[in-house]
C-alpha cells in the first residue's frame, strides 16, 4: 500500500486548501482541522454536509440543506446527568397565593417530579422564556416590570439581571424562543396597549431589548418556538385583555430584522398558548379558544403552510409552561378553569398522540414559563 506524508496543501494562490476528491477516511490519532470563520463568513453557496468552525459561537456546524440551513454541533453533551434539561419559572402559584419567584427544572428524557432550581429577581406572571445551550432567558410577564433575567442551566441557583425590555412595559403575555445567538421576544399588553412589536438580544452578553420588527398585527397571549433558522409567533387575541382570538401563525428570520410574515393559521383560533419545537416540528399547546382548549397543533417549521392536529392535552388547559428536547415536548402545569395545576405532560414529537404523564411540579401553577438547552433552535 502507497503512502504519502504531506505537511501542508495550499492551491495556486496560496490562501486555501484544493479539493480533494475520494478521501473516505482519517487514520491518524491527533487532529484535523476544518475551515473556521464567524457566522457572517459562511459560504454562499454552501453543499449539504459541509462542514466548518464557527468562532461566534465556539462550536462545529454543518450544513443541512437549503431549508434547513447551518445546524450546530455540540460540543458538551446537554445531558447534564442523564438528559437534556428544561427550566421553569413558575408564574402564579397556589401556595403562596399569587405571583411567584420559583424556578425549577426536570430532565426531559426521564421521568418524573420537578426539582428547586432557585429564584428568579423578580415575582412575575405570565412572561416568556428563551435558550441557548448554556444559558437560559426569562422575559416579560405581568408584576416584574421590564426585567429580562438569565439563568445557567447547567447550574442551579437564582437568576440575574440581563437588562431591560426595550420599549420599556412589563408585556404581560409575551412569548419568547430563541436560536443559538438570539433569543426573540413579542406580543403582550400593558393596561389598554396591545403590542405587535418584537424584540431581541443576544443571548450570550448582556443589554437591553432592541428592536426587531413587528408582527402583522398586535398578539394577546400568542405561542413562540424556533428553528435554527425560523422564529414563529401563533394565535393570541387581537386585543389587549381578551377579545376574539386569532388563528394566525406569523414567521420571521432569526438572524435578520424586519417584520414578521405570514406563516399559515392554526387549526383553532386561540390565545393563552405556549409552543415548542425540535429542530423540524412545532407544537402548540392548549389555550382558550375561548372556551379552554386541550388541542396540540403542529406545523413544519421549514415550510410555510397550516398547522396539523397532534393530539391532546390530558386536559383543557391554558398557560401551559413548555419546553423540548430533539425527542420530546413537555407541558409544565396551566390552569383549568379555576384551578392551578401542579402535573407534568409530555407528547414524542416525531408521532402524533395525546399527552401522558411525566410527573409533578413542586407547586400548583399558571402563567410560568420554560426553556431547554436542546430545543429545535439550536
Amino acid at each position: 500500500m502507497s503512502q504519502i506524508n504531506v505537511r501542508n496543501l495550499s492551491n495556486e494562490n496560496d490562501d486555501g486548501a484544493p479539493d480533494i476528491v475520494g478521501v473516505s477516511t482519517f487514520s491518524a490519532t491527533s487532529y484535523f482541522v476544518p475551515p473556521k470563520g464567524t457566522t457572517a463568513q459562511r459560504p454562499e453557496n454552501p453543499q449539504p454536509g459541509d462542514l466548518r468552525f464557527n468562532t461566534d459561537t465556539a462550536s462545529l456546524e454543518y450544513f443541512r440543506g437549503d431549508t434547513l440551513n447551518w445546524t450546530q454541533i455540540e460540543m458538551t453533551s446537554p445531558d447534564l446527568n442523564g438528559g437534556a434539561r428544561a427550566v421553569i419559572s413558575i408564574g402564579q402559584a397556589s401556595s403562596p397565593v399569587g405571583y411567584n419567584n420559583i424556578i425549577e427544572y426536570s430532565t426531559i428524557p426521564t421521568l418524573g417530579n420537578a426539582t428547586d432550581f432557585g429564584d428568579a429577581g423578580v415575582t412575575r406572571d405570565k412572561l416568556g422564556a428563551g435558550a441557548s445551550r448554556t444559558r437560559g432567558i426569562f422575559v416579560g410577564g405581568e408584576g416584574g416590570g421590564n426585567v429580562i433575567e438569565y439563568v445557567t442551566i447547567s447550574s442551579t441557583g437564582n437568576a440575574v439581571n440581563f437588562g431591560d425590555i426595550g420599549h420599556g412595559a412589563e408585556m404581560r403575555f409575551c412569548s419568547a424562543a430563541s436560536d443559538s445567538t438570539r433569543t426573540f421576544f413579542g406580543g403582550g399588553y400593558t393596561s389598554s396597549t396591545l403590542y405587535d412589536t418584537i424584540e431581541y438580544i443576544t443571548t450570550a452578553s448582556t443589554g437591553n431589548g432592541v428592536d426587531f420588527g413587528n408582527m402583522t398585527g398586535g398578539k394577546n397571549g400568542p405561542a413562540a418556538l424556533s428553528s435554527s433558522t425560523r422564529g414563529i409567533f401563533a394565535g393570541g387575541s387581537p386585543a389587549a385583555g381578551w377579545g376574539s382570538d386569532t388563528n394566525v401563525i406569523n414567521y420571521i428570520t432569526i438572524s435578520t430584522t424586519g417584520n414578521a410574515a405570514d406563516f399559515g393559521d392554526l387549526s383553532v383560533a386561540r390565545s393563552r398558548v405556549q409552543g415548542c419545537s425540535n429542530s423540524t416540528r412545532g407544537l402548540v399547546m392548549g389555550g382558550v379558544t375561548p372556551s379552554v382548549s386541550d388541542v396540540i397543533d403542529y406545523i413544519t417549521t421549514a415550510t410555510l403552510g397550516n398547522a396539523t392536529d397532534f393530539g391532546n392535552l390530558a386536559a383543557a388547559t391554558e398557560r401551559v409552561a413548555s419546553a423540548a428536547s430533539p425527542t420530546r415536548a413537555i407541558g409544565f402545569a396551566g390552569i383549568v378553569p379555576g384551578t392551578n395545576l401542579n402535573t407534568i405532560q409530555y407528547v414524542e414529537i416525531l408521532t402524533t398522540g395525546n399527552a401522558v404523564d411525566f410527573g409533578d411540579m413542586t407547586n400548583a401553577s399558571s402563567g410560568g414559563a420554560a426553556c431547554s438547552n436542546a430545543h429545535g433552535g439550536l
